[in-house]
């Protein structure tokens, strides 16, 4: 069995982890750049955790300027075999409100600017997103918001832009017409990154606003989304601490095969990959590579 560590990954607002005990912080180099910031390690109750503000401390990176590799693949050098991703949200449906959490189950990728895989030419793997994070995680989750008595809807579909502009009104009504629940800006490629990584990955989409589409709010304006994301911070560090309190010492393996999700993506036969861009992968595909 494999000891869990569990990432938490910080939205905005979210640049801590209340209730960390014996942290200690440490920068991790890695072969596609600097993460987004030091990491910092620690533990709530018996559960290792560690903590990465996806954009930096005071809030320096934006969506797009994330070193979304970097950060992954920090993440996974440090042994991490589960990440939760906190994130600010629009709402697409009148019934997901500002201050709910949706525990999102799916993703439509609408970015463009981003690298989006740690593979490419010279070792070509194809991952499955079918199911794109990890049903045992999600419900660690639910039962932890159920438990703290916090809003939240299990499932949904996150369209995720490139930003950093909102959305236009046209945009905002497709997006809703084309199934989405919320809109964000930084799930992709987090979520392909961790997939290609092998580690289970779920998500708390916190509801800031209504996006554009809703015609009482109209437009999205930054100083409402940060009141509102002040709101759930607290919550959403309830919600992680009592995951976390109630998290298995061993890493549950999952049931949708994402801990082992490269045993049949990889095309390139050893013989043909391409030597630089193995020590690059050294981190992403060390257990493939020890089989």
């Amino acid at each position: 069995m494999t000891k869990a560590i569990v990432g938490i990954i910080g939205g905005s607002g979210v640049y801590h982890l209340p209730g960390l005990e014996d942290i200690r912080e440490e920068k991790v180099t890695t072969p596609w750049g600097e993460p987004s910031d030091a990491l910092r390690f620690g533990r709530i109750g018996a559960a290792e955790a560690v903590f990465l503000p996806r954009h930096g401390r005071g809030h320096r990176l934006s969506p797009t300027g994330i070193n979304y590799r970097a950060n992954i693949d920090a993440l996974k050098r440090c042994g991490v075999t589960d990440i939760v991703s906190v994130s600010a949200c629009g709402s697409f449906k009148p019934d997901l409100y500002p201050g709910l959490f949706v525990l999102a189950d799916q993703f439509i990728d609408r970015t463009y600017a981003r690298q989006n895989s740690f593979f490419g030419n010279g070792c070509v793997a194809h991952v499955s997103m079918a199911q794109p994070t990890s049903p045992l995680l999600r419900e660690r989750l639910a039962a932890a918001a159920a438990a703290e008595k916090i809003a939240f809807v299990n499932r949904g579909t996150y369209v995720c832009i490139e930003g950093p502009q909102f959305s236009s009104l046209a945009e905002s009504l497709h997006y809703r017409a084309g199934g989405g629940d919320v809109i964000g800006m930084t799930a992709m490629p987090e979520a392909k990154l961790a997939r290609e990584a092998e580690i289970s990955y779920a998500i708390i989409a916190m509801i800031t606003d209504f996006d554009c589409w809703h015609p009482l709010h109209g437009k999205v304006d930054v100083a409402a989304v940060i009141k509102m994301v002040e709101r759930n911070a607290g919550n959403a560090a309830k919600l992680l601490a009592r995951m976390l309190r109630n998290f298995p010492a061993e890493h549950e393996p999952c049931p949708i095969g994402s801990d082992r999700a490269l045993d049949h993506a990889i095309l390139t036969p050893p013989d043909a990959r391409d030597p630089e861009l193995m020590k690059k992968l050294e981190a992403i595909m060390r257990r493939v590579n020890q089989k």
